[in-house]
């Protein structure tokens, strides 16, 4: 369990020096520098009691309003690989589902995977820790804290059979596996509903389907890559002229599985080798990201807790490496239904993959510095909690929409430093004082 309060300088003398109340005459006549930001957001801030999911949810209350009507709500995670950002992800969607009306869990994996896990939570067959580990080895959430989350879903579901099921989505492309679900999805609807177009359908596929996993595709000559891209959408293409005057949920589901392989393959034709074609891919990737995701909660009805990077579910990008970003997109097509939730954290460690030998190992950073967003807000007397940064004082929003260094970690370390405007990126802040690593499975 986190901290809520920690003892520093009282609270009135952080305000007074912070306006100037108690400097000399002389110093007052000085050159005047940018208002403190730290007495506003202490008084905007609301305290965290825990970033563990269970237990009391009365502190999360000024959160939900703070979602108000959303649809979809991006939390993100300032370290691909820290245990707080994880539980605090499960605590929030916990109270989502209670007091919102939430009921799809989402995540930038595969939406091969996506499937599975969805399967899983709905009463599927199979052992949670069998398929974690078969599903995303290869990414920073083979974790004991995503094998609790799937835990939970699957429980929830077990226990209220009667509310609508708790689902798990994943908005990517297909990877590191195309996955035999899309293809067999596409085709058994095409054997049933247009008998005709099989033989095409199959021809289009097969030399997609022989190349098992994204790897081995990624090391295809380009113009080959290119080949299949081409027939990916057309197989697309042919199944959306047979759309039915009034499609129903199988024909849906099968046109999105074979969007997803056109996805999929769109990305891969690029040239990932060259700075340019990896910022397309990147464009591309987002792009899908959000659409695959407004897809998701347009068919379903569901609302959405959308769990990303910081940056992916941010409203701008810091990297021009990454042109536009999830946020960016979801907030054209969704307006004010989408809300961003961005972390910040003082000091800790998480896992992360080195230079050396691609090995995922914890990895410590101490206290922030000067100058940098994480050193300002964690001077606010509070461990651990949240603001909205809509509502700050406009000074306040000023301070916090100028770039300065904040940390932004990914999978692979080192990574950054990166200067990022926290305001115009989130609409929410959720601040941690410290945070550990993430416990990967022990297989």
């Amino acid at each position: 369990m986190t901290r809520v309060t920690r003892r520093r300088v009282p609270l009135l003398l952080v305000t007074a020096v912070g306006t100037g109340a108690l400097l000399a005459p002389q110093a007052a006549r000085a050159t005047p520098r940018a208002a403190d930001p730290v007495p506003a957001i202490e008084r905007a801030a609301h305290p965290l009691r825990s970033t563990d999911p269970g237990g009391d949810a009365g502190d999360l209350r000024p959160l939900g309003r703070m979602v108000g009507d959303a649809s979809v709500v991006g939390l993100g995670e300032a370290t691909h690989g820290s245990h707080e950002f994880f539980t605090m992800k499960d605590r929030v969607f916990r109270y989502l589902v209670e007091e919102k009306g939430f009921t799809t869990f989402a995540q930038e994996v595969s939406w091969t995977t996506g499937l599975r896990f969805d399967t899983y939570v709905r009463g599927g067959e199979g052992d949670v820790r069998e398929l974690v580990h078969q599903e995303l080895a290869k990414t920073p959430w083979d974790t004991e804290e995503y094998v609790e989350l799937l835990t939970w879903m699957r429980a929830y579901n077990e226990k209220h059979p009667h509310r609508k099921q708790l689902r798990f989505m994943g908005n990517d492309l297909n990877y590191p596996e195309l996955g035999a679900e899309v293809f067999g999805g596409v085709e058994e609807y095409v054997r049933a509903h247009e008998p005709e177009l099989l033989p095409r359908i199959k021809e289009l596929y097969a030399p997609i389907r022989r190349l098992a996993d994204g790897d081995t595709y990624m090391g295809r000559p380009l113009e080959e890559r290119r080949k299949l891209a081409g027939q990916a959408w057309k197989a697309f293409e042919l199944l959306k002229q047979r759309q039915p005057d009034r499609p129903g949920g199988k024909f849906t589901w099968a046109l999105q599985h074979a969007r997803s392989v056109s996805q999929t393959a769109t990305l891969y034709a690029f040239a990932l080798d060259t700075p340019e074609g990896s910022k397309k891919a990147m464009l591309h990737r987002d792009r899908i990201m959000a659409e695959n995701t407004a897809w998701w909660q347009r068919r379903t009805g569901d609302k959405v807790l959308l769990s990303a990077h910081n940056a992916h579910v941010a409203y701008e990008s810091y990297d021009p490496r990454y042109p536009k970003m999830q946020g960016a997109f979801l907030r054209e097509r969704l307006g004010g239904r989408y809300v961003s939730m961005g972390f910040t954290f003082d000091q800790g460690a998480f896992m992360a993959q080195g230079p050396d030998n691609g090995k995922w190992k914890s990895v410590t950073v101490g206290p922030a510095t000067r100058g940098m967003n994480e050193h300002t807000l964690d001077k606010v007397r509070l461990d651990d909690y949240f603001v909205d940064l809509r509502s700050l004082p406009d000074p306040t929003r000023a301070w916090l929409s100028k770039a300065r260094v904040t940390r932004s970690i990914g999978s692979g370390w080192p990574d950054g430093p990166y200067k990022i405007r926290l305001a115009p990126s989130h609409d929410i802040l959720i601040h941690l004082d410290r945070v550990t690593a993430a416990h990967r499975q022990s297989q």
